[in-house]
């Protein structure tokens, strides 16, 4: 019974309830040995006197005998039952609050159409969740936390992230991208060995810092990937470069005056230098998407090829969607 209500309530109500059935049995044993001494009768008895009076059964088969025995059936009882009512008001109640939610289709509905996939949990992830909100993404997080403590908007898969029956359940296959993440180096590379296994053409990134690890993530196909202490490490080198490099860096990725967007070269841009497109194309067209890997094109002028994406970043404000909120652009093809 105390294993099943730890698995089914998340770490702040599983506090709540080892302190109470702690404190509970501290009483139950603290009773049953004032009780055995004060009665007369050994340890064992004292304690199944404590036991069916805390939970109210009651027998009637050892009862006290003196005043002293009464006190402390009363301080049995005044302690211990309140403590464990408490327990199951938990439970009740984080009950009524899951059937409430899935009455109102809270966090029960899994996302339509395109949708985001990030699986585990690492320190960068709250934030990532709050912006991908604020845009109007559809996320699917695979992670074991709280619901309570993500966005309403983030479908929650709760669980394991390295679990392969977990990830099933997010459906990987039909997500249009996937971020790794994880409490460690390790559980990223076991993630996302399961991801090449249900999705083998989903687009991944993974944030990890380990050389090797990024060693092994290349070997299954995964070239996105990052450190989010180098990506901070590496923006205030360049500020110190460049004083307003740290300003260039915060504009692209935090202004809501433009948007970023990964285009498909079309057949009008196909066979042309990468120089020759920035100097015709509105928008600062920051770089060339090849073969999975991006190139600034500075220190060569790439000639774009069939399936190349172009990196670039627009004026324009993204599509609103029906509930008002900009939605994050997807991948298009140029035509001119």
């Amino acid at each position: 019974m105390i294993a099943l209500l730890f698995r089914l309530f998340g770490p702040h109500h599983r506090k709540h309830i080892a302190i109470l059935l702690a404190a509970a049995c501290g009483c139950v044993l603290a009773g049953g040995a004032a009780f055995a001494a004060t009665q007369g009768k050994p340890f064992t008895t004292g304690v199944y006197w404590a036991v069916t009076t805390a939970t109210t059964v009651g027998y009637g088969d050892v009862t006290p005998d003196n005043g002293a025995g009464r006190v402390i059936a009363v301080l049995v009882m005044l302690t211990t039952i309140p403590m464990l009512a408490s327990v199951f008001a938990l439970a009740t109640g984080d009950a009524a609050a899951a059937r409430l939610r899935r009455i109102l289709e809270m966090r029960n509905k899994f996302p339509e159409g395109q949708y985001r996939l990030v699986i585990g949990m690492s320190d960068t992830v709250p934030a990532i969740l709050a912006e991908l909100a604020t845009a109007g993404v559809k996320v699917v997080l695979v992670a074991d936390v709280d619901p309570d403590s993500l966005p309403s908007e983030v479908y929650l898969v709760r669980g394991d992230p390295t679990d392969e029956a977990i990830l099933r359940s997010a459906h990987p296959a039909g997500a249009d991208q996937a971020l790794i993440t994880g409490q460690s180096d390790g559980d990223v590379l076991v993630s996302a060995v399961l991801v090449r296994k249900l999705a083998p053409d989903l687009q991944t990134a993974a944030l990890v810092s380990s050389p090797s690890i990024r060693e092994a993530l290349a070997d299954l196909g995964i070239q996105q990937t990052m450190s989010a202490h180098t990506l901070v490490a590496s923006a205030l080198a360049k500020s110190l470069e460049a004083p307003h490099a740290a300003d260039m860096l915060g504009q692209l990725v935090e202004s809501n005056a433009h948007r970023l967007a990964e285009i498909a070269a079309g057949p009008a841009t196909v066979g042309r230098p990468l120089s020759a497109v920035r100097d015709e194309r509105d928008g600062l067209v920051l770089g060339l998407v090849h073969n999975g890997k991006f190139s600034l094109g500075l220190a060569d002028d790439p000639v774009i090829q069939e399936g190349d994406y172009l990196l670039v970043a627009e004026a324009d404000s993204p599509p609103i969607s029906s509930d008002g909120r900009h939605r994050a652009p997807v991948r298009s093809t140029l035509e001119a």
